[in-house]
């Protein structure tokens, strides 16, 4: 079975919410590594956060039904980024019998955008 995710948010509203919960948001939403890549660099900040929303819709979970943090951006110098999935959301995805998602990343200045397909 195919199955699809995309999300896109705008920067801006990320950076605002970053100004303004700038540790409460990080921890709530970003693993540790997805905190140390980004470096406060607001487009990544707001590809990764569109990525665990393409993710939940993926899952068909939404927001409520699985963690932020069971929803991981992982990219390794000169590789595309990969989602690794824990808790929660693995054992939804070995559910569906989901194997692999793979995933595009883009961001211009005003907007980040997600694309997960299952494989």
């Amino acid at each position: 079975m195919l199955l699809t995710g995309i999300d896109i948010i705008e920067i801006y509203r990320i950076k605002d919410v970053c100004q303004k919960y700038p540790n409460r948001f990080m921890t709530k939403i970003f693993t540790q590594q997805e905190i140390s890549y980004c470096k406060g660099r607001f487009p990544q900040i707001a590809a990764r956060f569109a990525t665990k929303e393409a993710v939940m819709k993926l899952l068909g979970t939404g927001i409520r039904g699985v963690p932020w943090k069971s929803i991981e951006v992982f990219r390794e110098r000169g590789k595309a980024p990969q989602v690794i999935l824990h808790g929660n959301a693995k054992k939804k995805a070995e559910e569906l019998g989901i194997n692999e998602i793979a995933l595009s990343i883009s961001h211009s200045r005003n907007y980040a955008v997600d694309s997960v397909v299952s494989i």
